[in-house]
């Protein structure tokens, strides 16, 4: 089988490079290892930012968005038990997030470019990738059957998250990578209860960061920071309600709403960049190249980000013989990677608490948080890098 760009991984970087690649008149095969019940089964949170959701409707794939999204025009920072609300929409001239969770964003993809015909093939095994830094790269594969075989194409885009093997077919010496791995993990809750606020809550409390989001008007989801090596033995449902109410609470006697708890685990946090996104015909895009701590938001919207340059360069290698693009791609990329790993490090480590750091940087968190709520300046600069930086 021969295309014009092997993606590997179907998730939302893949899918919307897939998309992208279509309107240009551009063939690719996704390669996905999951079945197609996984990865839209696979609850997965989703804050996406103003102009990934215009360019959703302008892919014709953001109705249900659209019909079932939730607009925020702001966010809430709670702290020493008051409240402070930051005005999206006015700080930033209009511009707003859409909490739409993750896997319903692939379900509408995955629709969507198999009515458009897309080749996905879903539950393959044994990816390999070959002569990637030849002009004619290829990949193979076991069926979801078994059956063996193999992908030849000009390109190949690696869009098989931190564990997927793209990345490691680069040469480790070739590769230049960056990590912070964070003293703090996060329990996550969903629970069948209707909102108790209107817009998201982060809350920065002696015991530890809490987040108050939510899925639908009957589902909620829930963080608090917790050890990422805890059992979940040691977090029984009343003790996790214990600590949201003590996290949350306001000191006007703002209440939260509690149901039952339908699912919860924990997730350790890192901070993670690849800098060599491009090697030979192989291109990284999304959690392949990078990881962002989930505090601000950003991981699903750097992934589209990196494929909708990677697509740019393409559509002009293909129209124009021109590969200055795909020269670029990393360095564009990075730019903005960059920018995206210092907000959600800046939102992770004003809003938990590390029990290692000293009390004096205890207090410089809490100033952080006074200076953001107290200054038109900085609370600008939070709501800009939230709702998106310009693409």
């Amino acid at each position: 089988m021969r295309t014009q760009v092997g993606i590997i991984g179907a998730g939302p970087a893949g899918l919307f490079l897939s998309e992208l690649l279509h309107r240009h008149g551009i063939a690719s095969v996704i390669l996905e290892s999951r079945s197609r019940e996984e990865i839209e089964g696979t609850i997965r949170a989703g804050v996406l930012e103003n102009w990934t959701v215009d360019l959703m409707n302008q892919l014709g794939v953001g109705e249900r968005m659209m019909r079932e999204g939730h607009f925020h025009t702001g966010i809430t920072l709670r702290f020493k038990g008051q409240s402070h609300h930051l005005d999206m929409v006015e700080l930033t001239g209009g511009k707003k997030v859409t909490v739409y969770p993750q896997h319903e964003v692939i379900k509408d993809l995955v629709a969507h470019r198999l009515a458009q015909g897309a080749e996905i093939h879903f539950g393959v095994k044994d990816v390999a990738l070959h002569d990637i830094v030849s002009d004619r790269p290829f990949i193979t594969y076991a069926q979801a059957d078994g059956t063996p075989a193999m992908l030849t194409c000009d390109f190949i885009a690696g869009c098989d998250g931190f564990h997927g093997p793209s990345r490691q077919a680069i040469p480790a010496a070739a590769r230049k990578e960056f990590q912070k791995i964070y003293p703090y993990g996060w329990l996550g809750i969903l629970t069948e209860a209707p909102p108790s606020h209107h817009e998201l809550i982060y809350a920065r409390h002696d015991r530890g960061f809490a987040l108050l989001s939510m899925r639908s008007p009957e589902i909620q989801r829930l963080y608090i920071q917790c050890d990422p090596k805890d059992d979940m033995a040691l977090w029984p449902d009343a003790r996790i309600w214990s600590e949201l109410h003590q996290r949350l609470e306001t000191v006007d006697g703002w209440t939260l709403t509690e149901g039952p708890i339908i699912q919860k685990g924990i997730i350790a946090m890192r901070s993670f960049v690849c800098e060599t996104m491009r090697h030979g015909r192989l291109f990284l895009a999304g959690d392949a190249a990078h990881i962002v701590p989930p505090t601000g938001a950003k991981g699903l919207n750097l992934a589209v980000a990196d494929v909708l340059v990677l697509s740019r360069a393409l559509e002009k290698f293909y129209a124009q013989g021109d590969g200055a693009g795909l020269d670029a791609y990393a360095a564009t990329c990075l730019a903005r990677i960059w920018k995206g790993e210092r907000f959600s490090w800046y939102m992770t480590t004003m809003l938990h608490t590390d029990e290692a750091a000293s009390p004096f940087e205890h207090r410089i968190r809490e100033a952080d948080l006074d200076y953001v709520v107290s200054s038109r300046a900085a609370a600008t600069a939070l709501a800009e890098n939230y709702v998106g930086l310009p693409i």
